[in-house]
């Protein structure tokens, strides 16, 4: 089968120079790839195979040895008549939905059941030995398995104890992961682990465009007539990556070298020592590649480039990336001065906020000057609704009042700065994907008991028990090995942790000092959040104003796209409640058709007022038993405020049979710790829960 070539692929420099290094030296660690769809992220990396060096190889070997260095503990070995052949590299790929025995291997069944023999039958880590292993779409990956594949690739073995067998062998491969950040990210412990990182984005230039266009329709059209094109320089980077591998061992790391790639480190706050290990080990790479014996300022720079990015300190918010005049500034000259301090930056301009954005017309985020009276629709920092606020204004019978044209006015409130958040979890026992917040029964974990099925986790005791029942009917006799049949295999049953769904459904009207309650709201699902992206959980917001209700922050566990959706929420008019009931109830009802065994836990946080068209009250509150007849576990955050309170909060929680939580002071702390308290919360005697 033809692939794609490596050197016809336009625009991804620095993705093509980390796969360089990684395969020069796959000590480096691997590479992780990010960018957004359609970068040719997966046909780079499958290119990469095909200009891989020939490999020498033990005939008969399962575990790809090298004849002129053999691993003399190889389960096939020892190897003493050896024989080579010549192969291919391999390229492995890792389906996302893999489990621990395919990755690491496990014990032969075939073997065990019908020789009684205890055999070990190689995995993907094994096939993958002095090649390529290939994790596209790695942030959905289970954290175990990740674990396990860089432990590997740092180590260069896989060490396997499990059902009986203990099995160590050489896993000397190249780790490449591919992800599109706005599916999750991986947690920063992970993320360390892989060696370099590179960020593609698809070219911004018409002219690249459309060679890339050009290029993929040509190949389309006929893939041996553009493989023949590019074969020169494939075969020309075959050879060159040949010798930067044989190159490798002679190259010197000097000891300035060493001394200036621990400052850059230093100098970029990196914790931890393994920034330095990989940048000087890929230096080398570097120095290798352009066939050069000495390490240079050039390959530390190329070097820090792609090993750096991902290790800085930065908050989670912040987009990925090294200041390169930083980075300049670092390696500097030593035979020069060192450059003098930058410049004090001068002061925004009133069109600017700190991060030299424009800011909205409104000025939202910065305080009236002093003395200066209150903008329209800026909170004032009081506690009871604005009087003269028609969007704040219920009749007797609920219905809005003041004009429905006259123009309504909209602030945007900022978050505050994060701060992690207390762990959510969900009652009972669920069946959803593996993850790091509630209790579930999932494929990895510990074991809580059998069924009498056969799958890829054999439960041993299990099994010889049920056969044990069966041995007089089956005339064994004593001395007679144990007599299984295929009925009596039993697979473990184990439970985990599930990832969950955390749906805010938020009122952002313009009653009850909306901006500072949209201030802390943002702060609470962007914290929670932080912590959902590190346990596998999606958190969603939906929003009610004016006419009615948006999801403005669909079901996700991307802390970027979060923080970019959250930002622009607006605040202000009449409070649609109804509105924002249907739509917490449709997006849930689709995140149960995209995932069904994923449980949501809805926050509803509200005054419980309705002032957004004819009897609003009462549809709302038809709306609300609707949604609790769905058996979603819902919380209503009471955030009514001032010296008069109506309770339509109260009831709004018993026509969702929710829990009940007073707040009169609505802020970030307590709102993250009323969906982290999540059953402990008590609930109010009117009030019952559903079932989870």
């Amino acid at each position: 089968m033809r692939t794609f070539p490596f050197s016809a692929v336009v625009g991804s420099d620095d993705m093509a120079l980390a796969l360089v290094l990684t395969s020069i030296s796959p000590e480096v660690g691997g590479v992780l790839v990010r960018g957004e769809k359609g970068t040719a992220k997966s046909t780079m990396v499958r290119a990469l195979a095909a200009v891989q060096p020939d490999q020498q190889v033990i005939e008969g070997c399962r575990f790809s040895c090298d004849p002129v260095d053999p691993d003399p503990s190889c389960p096939d070995g020892p190897h003493t008549d050896v024989v080579a052949v010549s192969r291919p590299a391999r390229l492995v790929e890792l389906p996302v939905g893999a489990t621990e025995d395919r990755v690491i291997g496990s014990l032969d069944l075939q073997q065990a059941l019908g020789s009684g023999r205890v055999s070990y039958e190689p995995g993907l880590l094994a096939a993958a030995h002095r090649g390529i292993l290939y994790v596209d779409e790695v942030n959905l990956l289970h954290d175990h398995l990740v674990d396990l594949l860089l432990d590997a690739a740092a180590m260069g073995r896989s060490t396997v104890e499990r059902d009986g067998v203990s099995v160590a062998h050489a896993a000397r491969l190249v780790l490449v992961g591919t992800m599109n950040p706005e599916e999750g990210e991986l947690r920063p412990q992970l993320l360390d682990r892989f060696g370099l990182t590179v960020e593609v984005v698809a070219p911004r230039d018409p002219a690249l465009r459309s060679e890339v266009v050009r290029r993929r329709l040509a190949y389309d059209a006929d893939p041996a007539a553009l493989v023949a094109r590019f074969a020169d320089q494939e075969e020309t980077l075959r050879s060159r990556l040949a010798a930067a591998q044989e190159r490798l061992g002679r190259v010197d790391l000097s000891d300035w070298a060493l001394t200036k790639i621990a400052a850059v480190c230093a100098g970029f706050e990196v914790d931890g020592m393994r920034a330095d290990i990989v940048t000087a080990r890929a230096a080398v790479a570097h120095a290798a590649w352009h066939n050069r014996t000495e390490v240079t300022r050039a390959d530390i720079r190329a070097a820090a480039r792609l090993a750096l990015p991902h290790r800085r300190r930065r908050n989670p918010f912040d987009a990925p990336g090294l200041d390169e005049e930083l980075l300049d500034r670092l390696l500097g000259d030593d035979d020069l001065e060192p450059e003098p301090e930058p410049p004090t930056p001068e002061p925004p301009t009133p069109d600017e906020d700190d991060s030299g954005t424009e800011t909205s017309d409104a000025g939202a985020g910065a305080p009236p000057a002093e003395g200066a009276p209150p903008e329209e629709g800026r909170d004032t920092g009081g506690d009871e609704a604005d009087p003269t606020d028609p969007g704040d204004r219920p009749d007797r019978a609920g219905a809005p009042a003041g004009d429905p044209g006259e123009p309504v006015p909209l602030s945007i409130a900022t978050a505050d700065r994060p701060y992690r958040a207390r762990l959510l979890t969900v009652r009972g026992t669920g069946e959803g994907e593996a993850g790091r917040r509630s209790r579930a029964l999932t494929s990895v974990g510990r074991t809580v008991g059998a069924t009498p099925t056969a799958g890829s986790r054999l439960h041993f005791p299990a099994t010889v028990r049920a056969a044990a029942l069966e041995q007089q009917r089956r005339g064994r006799r004593p001395g007679d090995r144990l007599q299984l049949a295929t009925g009596d295999l039993r697979t473990a049953v184990t439970e985990g942790r599930e990832s969950n769904l955390v749906l805010f459904c938020v009122d952002a009207s313009g009653s009850m000092a909306a901006r500072r309650r949209m201030s802390a709201v943002k702060t609470a699902v962007l914290s929670l959040l932080l912590d959902a992206y590190q346990r596998r959980d999606k958190v969603g917001l939906v929003t009610f104003r004016g006419a009615g209700a948006t999801l403005a922050l669909p079901p996700t566990s991307s802390v970027e796209v979060a923080a970019r959706r959250l930002e622009e929420v607006p605040s202000g008019g009449r409070t649609p409640l109804a509105e924002g009931l249907l739509c917490a109830a449709e997006t849930l009802r689709w995140e149960r058709i995209r995932d069904p065994r994923r449980r949501p836990l809805l926050v509803v946080v509200t005054d419980g007022r309705a002032t957004s068209g004819p009897d609003a009250l009462a549809r709302s509150r038809r709306t609300a038993t609707y949604l609790s007849g769905l058996g979603v576990d819902a919380v209503v955050v009471d955030c009514e405020s001032g010296r008069m309170s109506l309770g339509l909060a109260r009831g709004l929680a018993e026509d969702l049979q929710a829990q009940y939580v007073k707040l009169a002071e609505v802020n970030a702390e307590a709102l993250a710790g009323v969906a982290t308290a999540g059953r402990d919360v008590p609930t109010h005697p009117g009030t019952r829960r559903s079932a989870a």
